[in-house]
């Protein structure tokens, strides 16, 4: 029986060099949180719009109804903020979900000095035309 030989070398090529997890140290940056009914994500940006950092529920472990709670967003708060070493931030807040106050409290939390929390969230100026009744 002959055993077949994998060369161990050239096999990340084109793999990003370096951790991608490492800890960012940026002087200022923006926190997004998105927190929807069923979900919360959290990404940190420099001033530039750069992504830093991001966490979401499903990457850190919630499924199914638990990714929208409190607790989730938190969590995942802390988590994004892990991966990063900054003095201020700006918070931006969109969507009406449950996990708004709580990851908010977990930013406040870590140490950054928050200079602005903006709510985003988009409202309709009654938008678009809903979709004709299906049956009459």
């Amino acid at each position: 029986m002959i055993k077949k030989v994998i060369p161990k070398f050239g096999l990340r090529r084109n793999r990003r060099i370096g951790s991608r997890k490492s800890r960012r140290r940026i002087p200022k940056g923006v926190i997004h949180v998105q927190a929807g009914f069923n979900n919360t994500i959290v990404t940190v940006t420099d001033v530039q719009g750069r992504v830093v950092s991001s966490s979401s529920a499903g990457n850190c472990g919630f499924r199914g109804s638990r990714k929208g709670t409190p607790f989730a967003a938190q969590t995942i708060a802390i988590k994004a903020l892990d991966t990063v070493v900054m003095q201020r931030a700006k918070v931006l807040i969109k969507g009406p979900g449950l996990g708004r106050d709580a990851a908010l409290r977990a930013i406040h939390k870590s140490g950054i000095r928050v200079t602005l929390v903006r709510d985003v969230t988009p409202l309709p100026h009654n938008g678009c035309r809903p979709p004709k009744k299906r049956r009459v």
